[in-house]
């Protein structure tokens, strides 16, 4: 495979050079050929209107419609001949030739010519590469008119003909090939030369995202491809990059989710089989089973929220989260999530405030995954208050919307961490201890719900001090409700 692209390149290189240089090749050869023999033509048919001059002026009227040309002119033409290395004709309107000079050793003499060609050139000029029936080979031929002058009369009585040989233009058509090919062999294989580097210089660098991509589906994802130049292969190399970046994150943040899921689940079914094995074999006394049993019961709630995450976020991914909506007071979704946390909130001995400022607010969404977003901010909200702190609980209709804010004393989140808090599998400073339990899903399952909702959340935090959650979903108003 690595080889077949370059090879391909190549080859379509190669054709489409070959063949620009086949028809560059034609098409000049051709327009130079065509060039020699119009220029051939142009300057023998200057030689032969001088010597139709000189044959014009020796000519004589013999009778109504009979000429005849002063014996002389046969010297003139035989002596102008070898000069013009062609063969001289003059012949009357009938196409009787009455002088002719040879200067070839291809034809001694000729009696008469084709009267079509004879009236062509009678009526202005004949010009052709023709064997005139009468020679072996290919001529230049031209032919212009015999024109009579007596006074101001003047009348056309015959022609000129001059026929010069074509062996120079087939020697100059045969350089010209020669020419061609000498200078597309040379231009081809510089090309050729070229397109090779340069063709091998654009597959260089995806044959390295092969070799990255084959890395890669090995698990090494340190494998990446050097960026050269500012073009689309370049580019290519960026975002190759770029992913092979993201799934190397990916791969560590679904390592660390495998590990956190494993200790999620192994360390609450360890306490479960104690315990119960405990009871089972009577370790635990009777007057103590109960108070085991709470923490059974609780290690089999916990078992329940991180397979609900799990489920939420199998969800999330499919697209399959579907809102069932209701119309309900969220002001008792707050009142019943901090009830859940009374106990915590006690031996804590950490102080709410606010409850009694909470507003009746009613929304229209899925009470369900509401709860779990309230849940989720309180059950962090608790986790990180400082011992003896305080949990601030706003709720209130404002714009349209309903707001609700849950704010703890504590550490909380460094500055530099909040823009990452609802980034899927993210843990803030895992170093802590209070966090050692989370698997990053919470906030990430958080924002997607109220996102479902048409709302929006935010955090604010000052190291330290405190954190702040707020989010704000649609509030139904006063007639909207009534009319549900």
């Amino acid at each position: 495979m690595r080889s077949s692209l370059f090879k391909k390149y190549m080859l379509l290189s190669s054709a489409i050079i070959l063949v620009s240089f086949v028809i560059m090749g034609v098409i000049s050869s051709y327009s130079l050929s065509q060039y020699w023999i119009n220029d051939k033509l142009d300057s023998m048919t200057g030689s032969a209107q001088s010597l139709s001059s000189v044959a014009s002026h020796r000519a004589m009227q013999t009778g109504k419609d009979n000429y005849t040309i002063n014996s002389t002119t046969q010297y003139v033409f035989a002596a102008m001949a070898p000069t013009l290395q062609a063969d001289a004709y003059v012949v009357n309107a009938q196409g009787e030739v009455v002088i002719s000079a040879f200067s070839q050793d291809l034809v001694t003499s000729v009696k008469k010519m084709d009267a079509a060609i004879v009236q062509q050139a009678m009526q202005g000029r004949y010009s052709d590469v023709t064997r005139m029936a009468v020679y072996p080979e290919d001529q230049y031929v031209v032919g212009v008119p015999l024109v009579y002058r007596n006074g101001e009369e003047s009348k056309v009585i015959g022609a000129v003909f001059l026929a010069s040989s074509a062996k120079s233009f087939r020697a100059f058509r045969g350089d010209i090939i020669q020419m061609c090919i000498i200078t597309a062999i040379f231009a081809a294989a510089v090309s050729f030369l070229l397109s090779g580097a340069l063709t091998y210089r654009m597959v260089m660098p995806l044959r390295e995202m092969s070799a990255a991509a084959v890395a890669f589906g090995k698990g090494d994802f340190t494998r990446r491809v050097p960026v050269r130049g500012r073009d689309e292969i370049s580019e290519l190399a960026v975002a190759f990059n770029n992913m092979a970046t993201s799934l190397a994150e990916s791969e560590n943040i679904n390592r660390s989710f495998v590990a956190n899921v494993s200790h999620e689940l192994k360390t609450p079914m360890t306490t479960i089989a104690g315990f119960i094995n405990g009871i089972l074999d009577g370790t635990i006394p009777a007057e103590r089973q109960s108070h085991y049993l709470r923490i059974v019961s609780s290690e089999v709630m916990r078992l329940s929220r991180l397979v609900q995450s799990m489920l939420n976020l199998s969800r999330i991914d499919s697209g399959k989260m579907v809102l069932r909506k209701s119309d309900f007071d969220l002001q008792q979704v707050v009142f019943d999530t901090m009830l859940s946390f009374e106990g915590l909130i006690t031996d804590r001995n950490i102080s709410v405030e606010g409850m009694e400022d909470c507003r009746s607010v009613r929304v229209n969404g899925d009470a369900d995954l509401l709860h779990q977003v309230v849940y989720n901010l309180v059950e962090n909200a608790v986790k990180f208050t400082n011992i003896d702190g305080t949990i601030t609980v706003s709720l209130r209709e404002r714009n349209g919307m309903a707001q609700v804010i849950i704010r703890n004393t504590g550490p909380g989140i460094a500055q530099e961490e909040l823009p990452l808090v609802f980034e899927r599998f993210y843990k803030t400073d895992k170093s802590r201890s209070n966090d050692k339990n989370g698997m990053g899903l919470g906030l990430y399952i958080v924002r997607t719900i109220i996102q479902l909702h048409g709302g929006e959340i935010e955090v604010r935090s000052r190291e330290n001090e405190y954190c702040e959650f707020e989010f704000n979903i649609p509030a139904l108003s006063d007639g909207a409700s009534k009319k549900k």
